[in-house]
């Protein structure tokens, strides 16, 4: 049978058709339907999602330990989460199969950096897998399994975002059903004490001699003879882009298991051609190997090192030109940069945090981000997940040691991003003492990702319900005194927390709750929220004077119309949030019941 599949539905089919039992992941693009579509065989799969990505590795490593095959999946910057069980477990081995998705963004599409996860699989010294569309996307993830199983290892299979998000005819089959393994009590293999730890780490390198002879004689790495004069070397989906623009003028190396690389297939491919380009995206892994087999090669000299090697980038770069096309004048390209939906529950809090003086906003990572920007100029740096907490509290320690510095750190982040990191930051604060004010946007569900549910929700990824996290509750419990909870659609609540947050020379916690606008409601939604929704704005247009005051809500439902000088609201985006009625000095706009149901 034969589908229409997306990189990572296929990754997902495979471990299905593998006999995987059990899957946890943390949501981030461009990985997050692996999970998704794992979710939906949930006859053969429990597949959940973690509160962040070492915790979705942990998880599917027990469950390998007891026997089953499991699977993890994460964007690349969750892998430096996930690291510290990895390179461990890379020591201990398995027990059923364990497979590792990353998937890398070359290009930096939706993260805050672009970082190459095959070093980890060098790093860690585990084998690597590297699909270059669909199809080998379903193959590679059966292959890893059988690979996990048979060297004692967890497997690395590193997709990028034109894999993940491409779609392919792709060959399916049925699944295979894998017994659980009995778990068999053996502390000299599963305990990593140092005595035990340090026989693991010569079996390691025995392990990779092993899996060098297996790449050389994989299929995955093969030699497709053309014409001779040119060779290229290619992985992942740089070797679709580099077939697009050499085409059968060049011969080809393609390499999809590539930890260990395959030296003796390498050598035999190199030796017959007579220019070799090495086209691979991000860090020059298989170039250096080249080089170091004896060859001469054009790599990273040619091709830009970041960033997608997208055929029109290898013609640029190869031939000074790309294929004709359309060309459109950036001065007509009118800007669009991302913004805040309509209705959004951070803009209240961010347009009311824009105009406090003295103060360091420490941002983390998710839609609140976009509250650096025009018209807010509400925060000052960001880092990675779970960061804001913990960075704002050395911030703030170091500005104390500054006489007369009387400035005061202000850190956000998500309700998502607090159980995947800032959990554990907040603790340092109330151990440490610092005074920080610390803001947990609380919108009900994991936003930027696409709305995955999270401990706070009150449902797992298959839909069953559970219990929902308290994060007020939560945070009392680890010992902060001052917390308080607030619509951040009342300006005036806003307001007055940040005052009494300010005023205080302890740690606070300022919870905003109100639901994403984009979010599928719950029944417990519309208990607690009975109004959301019930209501829309209107500008009368009499009593506009034009001022414009409005607009520095940054709310795009609102609409200036500069030849009558008013502004007008959009009513197919307007949800009747009120932010902008409450900054209207000449009372010019109103709520009413809303006139589409």
């Amino acid at each position: 049978m034969k589908m229409l599949l997306t990189g990572n539905e296929a990754v997902a089919r495979g471990a299905w058709e593998a006999g995987v039992r059990y899957a946890s992941a943390y949501p981030g693009t461009p990985s997050t339907e692996i999970l998704e579509t794992i979710a939906e065989y949930k006859d053969d799969v429990l597949a959940e999602w973690a509160p962040n990505e070492k915790v979705a590795f942990e998880a599917a490593m027990g469950g390998a330990f007891a026997g089953a095959r499991t699977l993890a999946a994460m964007k690349h910057v969750g892998v430096n989460v996930a690291a510290d069980p990895l390179f461990t477990m890379a020591y201990i081995g398995t027990n059923g199969g364990m497979v590792l998705v990353t998937a890398d963004e070359p290009g930096q599409h939706s993260s805050q950096n672009e970082q190459d996860n095959r070093q980890y699989a060098r790093f860690a010294k585990v084998p690597l897998l590297e699909p270059s569309d669909s199809q080998e996307s379903l193959d590679m993830m059966k292959v890893a399994y059988d690979v996990s199983e048979e060297f004692d290892t967890p497997v690395l299979v590193r997709m990028t975002t034109r894999v993940c998000h491409s779609k392919g005819i792709v060959e399916v089959g049925g699944r295979v059903e894998v017994p659980i393994r009995p778990f068999v009590k053996n502390v000299q293999k599963y305990m990593t004490v140092p005595s035990f730890a340090q026989k693991m780490r010569v079996k390691v390198e025995a392990r990779m001699g092993r899996l060098l002879e297996y790449s050389d004689a994989s299929p995955l790495n093969y030699i497709e003879w053309n014409d001779r004069a040119v060779g290229v070397v290619a992985t992942g989906a740089a070797y679709r882009f580099a077939r697009e623009v050499f085409g059968d003028r060049a011969s080809y190396l393609k390499l999809g298991f590539t930890n260990p690389l395959p030296d003796e297939r390498i050598r035999e491919f190199c030796a017959g051609v007579e220019k070799i380009y090495v086209v691979e995206e991000n860090d020059p892994i298989v170039e250096e190997r080249v080089r170091m087999l004896g060859f001469a090669c054009s790599g990273k000299d040619v091709f830009p090192p970041y960033g997608e090697l997208t055929p029109d980038v290898l013609r640029k770069s190869l031939y000074g030109e790309t294929l004709p096309h359309l060309d459109a004048s950036a001065e007509n390209v009118v800007a669009r940069p991302p913004s805040l939906c309509a209705g959004c529950p951070h803009r209240g809090f961010f347009y009311e945090l824009g105009k406090r003086k003295n103060v360091i906003v420490a941002g983390d990572i998710g839609c609140y981000t976009l509250g650096f920007s025009d018209p807010f100029n509400a925060m000052d740096y960001n880092v990675c997940m779970g960061a804001s907490i913990s960075s704002g509290h050395g911030f703030q320690q170091v500005l104390d040691m500054i006489p007369d510095d009387k400035r005061r750190v202000l850190s956000v982040m998500g309700d998502s991003t607090f159980f995947h990191t800032g959990f554990n930051s907040l603790l340092d604060v109330i151990y440490n003492g610092s005074r920080t004010v610390n803001v947990i946007l609380d919108n009900r569900i994991t936003g930027m990702t696409g709305h995955q549910q999270n401990p706070g929700t009150g449902f797992t990824l298959q839909g069953k319900p559970t219990k929902v996290v308290d994060i007020e509750a939560l945070v009392r419990a680890i010992g902060i005194e001052h917390v308080v909870s607030i619509d951040p659609n009342d300006l005036t609540a806003v307001k007055n927390a940040f005052d009494w947050a300010f005023s205080l020379d302890e740690p606070s916690v300022i919870i905003t709750r109100w639901p994403c606008v984009l979010k599928k409601f719950t029944e417990a939604d519309k208990t607690e929220f009975p109004t959301i929704f019930k209501a829309q704005c209107r500008v009368i247009e009499e009593t506009c004077i034009g001022c414009r005051m409005c607009l520095r809500t940054g709310c795009s439902s609102l609409v200036y119309d500069a030849a009558t000088n008013k502004v007008r609201i959009d009513p197919a985006q307007c949800v009747g949030c009120g932010v902008c009625l409450q900054v209207c000095k000449p009372v010019a706009i109103v709520k009413e019941e809303r006139r589409n149901g």
